[in-house]
């Protein structure tokens, strides 16, 4: 049974008395009943919180938040109603001492940057693993900031593009292979010609695509291309050669008879 409290009273933020932690107050927002139950089954497995609410849209979701003194809400994004991105914002109005984490499917930055500009301390993609969705609720809870390992390079990478300085970590953090074969992919070679080039098994060229897209959080071959131009990257004088001879193939001595 949910305890009472005073409708629209603030939460206070989570306390450590000695070495006791406060059990965090947790709503979750989410319009299926089904993801919501196993969200609270993992919430209530851990010592330090547990659920008080269950919200099945964005304004029942803010309403929660100020009746049950949540001092956390994780949030889905797509709900009736309310959606998630309003619903944080008019948290951060009403009761801004609650946080909230995001949970959604959604990789895309134009979510993500809008759920950071309406107030949000944490965003967890639903495919990732349940640990991720816990430390986020830890994190926003004593004030950090949380985001996912996969989306956590676009926002980096956005960072230092308003900022006017270099996009993504220095080449020195790639391997000399992990450069080539990134080099071969911004010029427009196929995994099979790449492997071919490099004496490599295609599966060898697509682990080490698979390295440095992790390093550097790029993924599409405009985001490859350009991180190649911005750090000079670029084929040795011999890889030119050959890839001279792969676009223009020998036709024969033009001034043979």
């Amino acid at each position: 049974m949910l305890t009472a409290t005073v409708p629209g009273s603030l939460p206070q933020a989570p306390v450590w008395d000695d070495d006791t932690r406060v059990s965090l107050r947790v709503v979750l927002a989410d319009d299926h009943a089904v993801v919501r139950e196993g969200l609270k089954s993992l919430v209530n497995s851990q010592a330090d919180m547990h659920v008080v609410g269950e919200a099945p849209n964005g304004e029942d979701a803010v309403r929660m938040a100020g009746e049950l003194v949540a001092h956390v809400v994780v949030m889905d994004l797509s709900m009736p109603t309310m959606g998630g991105a309003e619903a944080t914002a008019r948290l951060g109005v009403a009761f801004p001492a609650v946080k909230v984490v995001a949970l959604t499917v959604h990789e895309d930055s134009s979510y993500l940057s809008e759920l950071l500009r309406s107030g949000a301390r944490g965003y967890v993609l639903k495919r990732s693993a349940p640990e991720h969705l816990v430390h986020a609720i830890r994190a926003a809870a004593s004030g950090g900031i949380y985001l996912d390992p996969s989306v956590a390079g676009t926002v980096v990478h956005g960072y230092l593009q308003r900022h006017g300085h270099s996009v993504g970590p220095s080449k020195s953090v790639l391997s000399d292979r992990e450069r080539a074969v990134l080099a071969r992919i911004a010029k427009g070679y196929s995994n099979q010609e790449i492997a071919k080039h490099l004496g490599l098994s295609v599966k060898t060229v697509e682990t080490y695509k698979a390295r440095f897209v992790e390093k550097l959080g790029i993924r599409t071959r405009v985001e490859i291309a350009r991180y190649a131009a911005d750090h000079a990257l670029d084929l040795a004088p011999e890889d030119l050669l050959t890839s001279a001879a792969r676009d223009f193939p020998d036709r024969g001595d033009p001034g043979a008879s």
